[in-house]
């Protein structure tokens, strides 16, 4: 059965798509994510500036513990309360955003946790997803384990990729 989610939000208008999996159920099986969207937000992520106009996209549960901010990007709303995030426009340049999601990879997972497929799109991101896997080798390789204030950046940076840097 399919879901159709249309989305009217300051970066999409009228963009529609189906879901066609189960939330949070079938992703990709070299696609393994410790953290749901929802925990993410809670956690604090992308200085709180990320989904503050897309709120009815998602389910509402989503939103109850998020750390947001409806004004500029504050990274003290991060859990390591640092700014590990780059410029949208610099995700541009690279040529890493895909269309259908304008604001980048945490679009594409929210949905694709929420049950949209698409095909290749998805292999693509999965494996810019499982190439963060080297800053979890650097915290190993740097850091005692457990002690969260080593490399700090470097696990928001992971926070923003649903890797739980809290537990390295």
């Amino acid at each position: 059965m399919k879901k159709k989610v249309t989305v009217n939000d300051k970066m999409q208008h009228g963009y529609t798509y189906y879901l066609t999996a189960p939330a949070g159920k079938k992703f990709h099986p070299d696609f393994k994510p410790q953290l749901s969207p929802e925990q993410m937000l809670e956690l604090g992520v992308f200085g709180g500036k990320y989904m503050t106009d897309c709120t009815e996209e998602f389910p509402k549960n989503w939103f109850k513990r998020a750390k947001l901010s409806y004004g500029r990007k504050d990274p003290k709303l991060n859990f390591f309360r640092v700014d590990a995030s780059l410029p949208l426009r610099v995700w541009r340049e690279k040529g890493w955003i895909y269309h259908e999601d304008p604001r980048g990879w945490f679009q594409w997972y929210c949905r694709y946790y929420m049950g949209r497929r698409i095909a290749g799109e998805d292999e693509r991101q999965i494996k810019r997803w499982r190439a963060m896997k080297r800053h979890v080798n650097a915290i190993k390789k740097h850091c005692k384990a457990g002690d969260i204030s080593c490399r700090r950046k470097q696990r928001q940076a992971l926070l923003h990729w649903a890797y739980d840097s809290r537990k390295l």
